[in-house]
């Protein structure tokens, strides 16, 4: 969905340059500062560099073979779906709520997330463990306007294949409309498919009728609901596939509970381990309070088989 920062999820902070939505994913309004940020890491010897929250995560996704295997094998499923799903004229990937119209006779179309789901910004998390620092619009936009981000592994013969099939490929980003442009830049460089401006639908689209709650997807996912039958949702959070109304651990267990059998057909998740409206679920989304507290809740939370 977005980067972040250290284990600082940027769920929403991936879009929110010019506006600070006040929403349980974006930690962006919760960005340490630097004097604390470094306080709250430990001294280092002599030689060693200083530990980062974030560092196995990135690690994992820049260097194992086990994450370019997982990101392939789920778009290779995914592809085996396509024709099914085409050939299905009811078929929509969109829960009821959020359809608000029939999909029948409406041009397919898939919804794909793009942080992290189809641009790997691993190299911008990189640069944070390096620094000690934590995710700041600031040296996100510079990041965007690099256009340095990679295809994640798989995605780009996946998105290549379903618009062959005359399926629009439809970006929902939590990056802000002004990095538009780059963005629709970036996508193209790795060779995703780009129809026209309009599929790319950041935070800050307009869409009548429909209040934007935070970083939440709900109306733009509305807002494609009414132009195509979407097929299949593409993501990394569960905010990018259903609306989450309450980010708590019980409350995502609940949602993905409900909507557990969309996964593997209708929607397909890829793995984000770096950032996500997961983490601060762990610590009541209150990232006001100090880095040590909230490491103490996440380690709290965890299961330790006692």
């Amino acid at each position: 969905m977005r980067p972040a920062p250290t284990v600082t999820l940027l769920a929403a902070a991936l879009a929110l340059a010019a506006c600070k939505p006040t929403s349980f994913t974006a930690p962006q309004g919760a960005v340490q500062p630097a004097a604390q940020a470094q306080a709250a890491q430990a001294e280092p010897a002599a030689g060693e560099t200083s530990p980062h929250d974030n560092l196995n995560a990135v690690l994992w996704v820049q260097r194992a073979a086990e994450y370019d295997a997982v990101t392939q094998t789920i778009y290779r499923a995914a592809a085996g779906e396509l024709d099914a799903a085409l050939k299905q004229p009811d078929w929509d990937a969109l829960v009821p709520a959020e359809r608000g119209n029939a999909a029948s006779g409406l041009p397919p179309a898939v919804v794909m997330d793009v942080d992290e789901t189809v641009l790997d910004n691993s190299p911008y998390q990189a640069r944070l463990v390096r620094d000690g620092a934590s995710y700041d619009e600031t040296t996100w936009d510079l990041w965007v306007a690099e256009k340095k981000a990679k295809a994640v592994p798989g995605v780009v013969d996946f998105a290549k294949a379903a618009a062959a099939k005359g399926v629009t490929i439809l970006y929902i980003s939590n990056r802000a409309e002004h990095l538009q442009a780059a963005t629709i830049a970036n996508l193209k460089a790795v060779g995703l498919p780009v129809k026209d401006d309009s599929v790319f639908l950041g935070l800050g689209t307009f869409v009548q009728d429909c209040e934007q709650n935070g970083s939440e997807k709900l109306c733009r996912r509305k807002l494609a609901g009414q132009k195509y039958r979407v097929l299949m949702q593409f993501g990394d959070q569960l905010g990018d596939f259903v609306e989450i109304v309450a980010n708590t651990p019980e409350g995502r267990d609940s949602l993905y509970a409900e909507y557990e059998d969309w996964f593997g057909e209708r929607w397909f998740m890829l793995p984000n381990p770096t950032y996500g409206s997961w983490e601060p679920a762990a610590f009541n989304n209150d990232w006001q309070q100090p880095a040590g507290a909230r490491r103490a809740a996440k380690l709290g939370s965890m299961d330790m088989a006692k």
